[in-house]
């Protein structure tokens, strides 16, 4: 029997309480035996504030913390024993957990990082201040349990027992810390603008990730009407993929509200996107507070993501060269040393295949299995998880190293050949899409040959993407075959990092442009498609007779279709329904979307005839005459069950080739 002393200051006792209990303290501390404690009380040092329930503390010795994986973490000593019994270095850098701790971010291909090894690293080498260990808190343990638990059950791995949140966490009246706090620190510290300069001062500097953080949070805080700061995921190291978003209603889906996203720094050296995208989320919010009728007309109707960084990782790279110093590729991958716009699934192939049978859907293309088993990065499982979960319209990837617009396609219908124009169906409205940019950028009208994408002058600095360079896996092709989202190509100039003096005219150059861009979502035709009784209808197809491409609707059941000016032949349709048909003019100087809205019959269910199906797709192929249903985003890994002979996972042999312990308790099964 043992007894729990509660201290609620440094003068008094809370409770006294006796009861059964089997338990451990951490180092520095003790159990006191109920039989000692009326000897021990008169002289407990009652001057001395013991911080944890339970436990009687004394002072213990801090050591200096010398483990090269957890070299980051936000406190330097700790103490032995720890935790798990180990009692020097030696035991603890041998041990299976702090090996698995130096890996988690490979085998989860980047996922929690480094967020899991932060948590791990306060388990294996516990923080020691003033003489007393201090346990990191139960509910961080608990939160990132709920976001990483999918990422072990991927690999067949089971929740590392160290990581126990009961057993080796404290509650936050026991005095515990935040091992992750670090990664906001300076995040959340408020940027203090020079004396005298207006709210509305944008400075055209470079920004490093802390920096680029505070100013979206600050920007969301000043238009907390319109804007709302999210991550849509982490990057290979760790850092949050942080968008600002601009609506009537920031944080939800409107009706019939088309959706927008741009994105930049895709490759980490091309910089001026990330700036310009920077400047313009600032842009927005001071415009719309002054009272902008053209700003508040685009935010009140459209909602907007900005993403100024997909690969900070590769950024911080760059940056370390610093500007005018960077090479052509130094920082262009991510941390993994993956091209991220060579990096999504290769629909375009399919489409090709698909588009030489007659009646055969070309849109919504799933995902193919085997892409899976490839190196996928984290920031393409984020943008592809994002565009999946928003019905994102209209999109623009902005990169460096010319000064063109490209447009789907970027990989040529000819397989061998490096350039060759490979229209979309779309090709009219991919057009309009890329004129929209091209025509009022100053620099891109310029008649000059000599200048900095002079060699696309004759083309109008515009250009099908395939008849440029050929490639395969790109995030445009993506968009536009797996989902309703149409994206274009903005290289914004010859200096992949320019030097801070050029970003403010950078900015006067694509300012307009990228208002423009945005204001094209709402061309062609929107609305809603319904049953007769008013219920939305979920993934109906839009279709244009002569376009063989087809949008679906949202949950809500409304559409956006952009469409060039003309008359069009549209159709909607939906299992169970009879399809609808509408002739629709779209005027040339047309710049708001008209309004088509259907309303489905059900169909008149005869007498049910079985007739001889299409025979079950091989696995990792598709029927092409069967509708497309919702692709899963997970590896196919993340529905594997054990084999029935018993084998361990793949990443087994790992472990047991590099200790002589074998850490059993990663196996689930």
């Amino acid at each position: 029997m043992f007894v729990d002393v509660f201290i609620c200051d440094c003068h008094h006792v809370l409770a006294l309480h006796l009861h059964l209990r089997v338990s451990s303290c951490l180092p520095g501390q003790g159990w006191i035996p109920a039989s000692l404690l009326p000897l021990l009380l008169p002289v407990l040092p009652w001057h001395t504030c013991w911080p944890v329930a339970g436990c009687i503390q004394h002072r213990t010795t801090c050591v200096d913390l010398h483990l090269r994986t957890c070299a980051d973490a936000m406190y330097n000593h700790t103490a032995f024993p720890t935790p798990l019994e180990h009692r020097s270095w030696e035991a603890v850098e041998s041990s299976p957990e702090y090996m698995l701790l130096g890996v988690l971010h490979f085998l989860l291909e980047g996922q929690c990082n480094p967020d899991l090894r932060l948590l791990g690293c306060a388990v294996l080498a516990p923080r020691c201040q003033g003489g007393h260990v201090r346990r990191p808190c139960r509910h961080v343990c608990e939160n990132l349990r709920e976001a990483c638990k999918p990422a072990f059950d991927a690999i067949d791995m089971a929740w590392p027992y160290f990581l126990d949140c009961a057993h080796y966490f404290a509650q936050e009246e026991e005095g515990c810390y935040d091992p992750l706090e670090q990664l906001r620190g300076d995040l959340d510290v408020e940027e203090v603008l020079p004396s005298g300069l207006p709210s509305t001062f944008i400075r055209f500097a470079h920004h490093p990730y802390a920096q680029m953080v505070r100013v979206l949070k600050r920007t969301a805080v000043r238009c907390p009407q319109v804007a709302k700061t999210y991550s849509i995921g982490r990057s290979f190291d760790g850092k949050d993929l942080l968008v600002i978003e601009f609506s009537g209603r920031p944080g939800q889906h409107e009706l019939m509200e088309p959706e927008v996203k741009l994105i930049g720094n895709i490759h980490g050296n091309e910089v001026a996107g990330r700036e310009m995208l920077i400047y313009l989320a600032q842009y927005l919010c001071s415009e719309y507070l002054l009272g902008n009728p053209r700003i508040q007309r685009l935010i009140n109707t459209t909602r907007i993501h900005l993403l100024p960084s997909m690969n900070p990782d590769g950024y911080e790279v760059a940056a370390a060269e610093g500007a005018g110093y960077n090479g052509w590729t130094s920082g262009r991958q991510n941390a993994q040393n993956l091209d991220l716009n060579r990096n999504f699934p290769d629909l375009t192939s399919e489409y090709y295949r698909l588009a030489s049978t007659r009646g055969v859907r070309t849109d919504h293309i799933p995902i193919s299995e085997y892409y899976w088993w490839g190196k996928v990065a984290p920031e393409t499982k984020a943008i592809m998880k994002w565009i999946q979960t928003t019905p994102f319209v209209l999109s623009a990837s902005l990169h460096g190293g010319d000064l063109v617009v490209s447009y789907p396609f970027d990989f040529s219908k000819n397989p061998h050949e490096k350039k060759m124009f490979s229209p979309t169906p779309d090709e009219k409205m991919f057009k309009l899409l890329a004129r929209s940019y091209a025509d009022v950028h100053p620099m891109m009208m310029d008649r000059s040959e000599n200048r900095c994408g002079g060699n696309f002058l004759k083309r109008g600095s515009i250009i099908n993407g395939a008849d440029w360079y050929s490639f395969t896996g790109g995030m445009s092709d993506f968009n536009y075959l797996h989902t309703n989202c149409f994206e274009i190509t903005v290289e914004l100039g010859c200096v992949k990092f320019p030097p801070e003096e050029a970003l403010y005219g950078l900015w006067q150059h694509n300012k307009e442009p990228l208002l423009n861009f945005l204001e094209m979502v709402h061309r062609g035709i929107k609305g809603v498609v319904m049953d007769k009784y008013g219920k939305p209808v979920k993934n109906a197809r839009v279709s244009v007779k002569g376009i063989r491409h087809d949008v679906t609707t949202a949950p809500d059941g409304d559409y956006w279709r952009l469409l060039p000016p003309g008359s069009h032949i549209v159709i909607a349709q939906a299992p169970g329904y009879s399809k609808v048909m509408k002739r629709v003019t779209i005027p040339l100087r047309m710049k708001r979307a008209g309004r088509v809205d259907f309303i489905l019959q059900p169909l008149v269910m005869g007498p049910k005839k079985f007739l001889p199906g299409h025979q079950k797709a091989v696995s990792g192929s598709q029927d092409p005459l069967r509708e497309p249903t919702e692709p899963d985003l997970e590896p196919p890994r993340t529905r594997r069950q054990p084999a029935a002979d018993g084998s361990k996972p793949w990443w087994w042999s790992y472990f047991t080739s590099l200790s002589p312990y074998k850490p059993r308790w990663l196996l689930k099964y």
